[in-house]
């Protein structure tokens, strides 16, 4: 028979089905629930509700072919530099590392609980004191964190790896060896290749407002304290005074600068107010506080600040910590609407030297990155220095904005672990109960160690452009960190609560 439906533009084109018989083998109702592979609009929650259908989607499909051929490429390359895939437990014990434990209750212990592990932190530095020097795992990890778009609420995924006899250099070149890898394999972007650069985390503060800067925004956060300490601007009085420089900016209108203060005032920033001014190409300085800046005060802005004809400047000015929190959510706010974002890169940062410990909501010293760090200047420095003046060998790897990695040189010295937790306000029994078989472990012979944990989910974000972490992920749960397709989570009957010794103060 003569094939007359010839079609070059399918992938079956060429081939012509004569049906004698149709059996359906798989019945479908008539109405779906919303239309796939369409650039309709469609609530998410219906779509999580439905994900075996979601899944059909092709971009969320190739989504998780992409994800698993990601996955391969880590493994291979970790096997390829010596490293050896190992499994540590999911039934763990609750552990101090920054986020709610999900705990599980023991029918065969009453009144005991287990937690998934936040992190596979213990194990890992066990495996270390075992023998096994270079490890790593793509470990599960939960916490009980509120979700955001780059935050998969409840559970998510890391390149856990860990080397004995390695400084915080070692640990780097890993990661400048393994995530360009992977990333040039999957993606037609630039990237960025090592040595990255270090940022220490008071400079990522001062310049860009966060400690996840995004250097693809030229723009930086200059502080101008000095400059205007004998203003007469009221607003700057007894303030710190942050300045953001934006070349060309003068060439925006009213209604621009108008918007800005309108987001640096929303309940979300918490700025009192945004002010600015323009230096029109003609050498005048115009609009918003330009009354304000005296010739001196812009000639020194000219000379040490880079401040230009045809820019605009925007001032900051709050108490020291606010003020460089609102400075840096307007500096972004900036690239975006004036879109300065470099396009088409991925540019990486290490951000160096973070903080041993900080001060809690409360007053209290509590630690501030990760607890079993290591500190600058080890034992004599946590006798001797103010705690909040200690830093550690913490890290984090930055990519476009995104936290993509944390690590440390880890403390393997069991007296320093004591006088750590102590300043913390935990007594070396209370080490020994909550972290007995790490500081059991330091007491036989532990091999100085260092590791980090390049988050995999935002991995894959990044490297599928995506902006929801959920686009990536099988079976998401959503804002709430409800399942919506199974269901969870649900209640359980009494006779299941009563297994594990449970009993709810009030019906929920």
């Amino acid at each position: 028979m003569e094939r007359s439906n010839k079609n070059p533009n399918m992938k079956t084109g060429d081939i012509e089905v004569i049906a004698s018989k149709i059996e359906i083998l798989g019945k479908c109702k008539n109405v779906l629930p919303f239309e796939i592979n369409t650039n309709q609009e469609v609530r998410e929650d219906l779509r999580l509700e439905y994900r075996f259908l979601d899944l059909r989607n092709e971009k969320l499909h190739n989504n998780i072919l992409l994800r698993s051929k990601i996955l391969k490429t880590l493994r291979d390359r970790m096997d390829e530099l010596g490293f050896t895939e190992i499994q540590t437990p999911i039934l763990a014990n609750s552990s101090p590392e920054g986020a709610r434990d999900y705990l599980v209750p023991s029918r065969l212990n009453p009144g005991e609980f287990y937690a998934l592990p936040q992190a596979p932190q213990q194990f890992k530095q066990l495996l270390m004191v075992a023998g096994f020097n270079k490890y790593y795992q793509i470990a599960p990890c939960f916490r009980d964190e509120d979700p955001r778009a780059d935050r998969a609420p409840g559970e998510f995924y890391q390149l856990d790896f860990e080397m004995s006899f390695a400084t915080q250099e070692d640990v780097f070149k890993v990661i400048e060896d393994v995530v360009p890898y992977t990333f040039k394999k999957f993606t037609t972007w630039e990237v960025q290749e090592g040595p990255f650069e270090k940022i220490p985390y008071k400079e990522a503060m001062e310049k860009y407002g966060i400690d996840k800067p995004d250097l693809r925004n030229p723009l930086i956060i200059q502080d101008v304290t000095e400059i205007f300490k004998d203003s007469e601007f009221k607003a700057f009085e007894n303030k710190t005074i942050k300045a953001i420089i934006v070349p060309n900016g003068a060439e925006q209108g009213r209604k621009f600068f108008d918007k800005m203060t309108e987001f640096a005032t929303s309940e979300e920033v918490g700025a009192k107010g945004l002010a600015w001014a323009k230096y029109e190409a003609a050498g005048e300085l115009t609009g918003g506080i330009s009354k304000f800046i005296t010739d001196d005060m812009k000639k020194i802005l000219e000379e040490q600040y880079g401040l230009n004809k045809n820019s605009a400047i925007f001032f900051v000015a709050d108490e020291f910590e606010k003020a460089q929190k609102i400075a840096g959510l307007v500096r972004i706010e900036l690239g975006k609407r004036l879109d300065l974002i470099e396009k088409g890169v991925y540019k990486f940062c290490f951000i160096v030297d973070f903080p041993m410990y900080e001060l809690s909501d409360e007053g209290k010293i509590d630690f501030c990155h990760n607890p079993f760090s290591m500190p600058q200047g080890g034992l004599e420095a946590l006798q001797n220095k103010n705690p909040l003046e200690i830093l550690a060998y913490q890290y984090d790897l930055v990519c476009n904005g995104y936290e993509m990695a944390s690590g440390a040189v880890r403390n393997h010295n069991p007296e320093i672990m004591v006088k750590a937790f102590e300043i913390a306000g935990y007594k070396e029994e209370d080490v020994k109960n909550r972290f007995g078989a790490l500081y059991n472990a330091f007491q036989y012979g532990t091999p100085p160690h260092a590791g980090a944990a390049p988050g995999v989910d935002r991995m894959i974000m990044l490297i599928a452009d995506s902006q929801n972490i959920r686009e990536i992920i099988a079976f998401p749960k959503n804002k709430r960190a409800r399942d919506l397709l199974m269901n969870a989570p649900s209640k359980v009957t009494k006779e299941q609560l009563d297994d594990v010794h449970i009993e709810l103060k009030k019906e929920f």
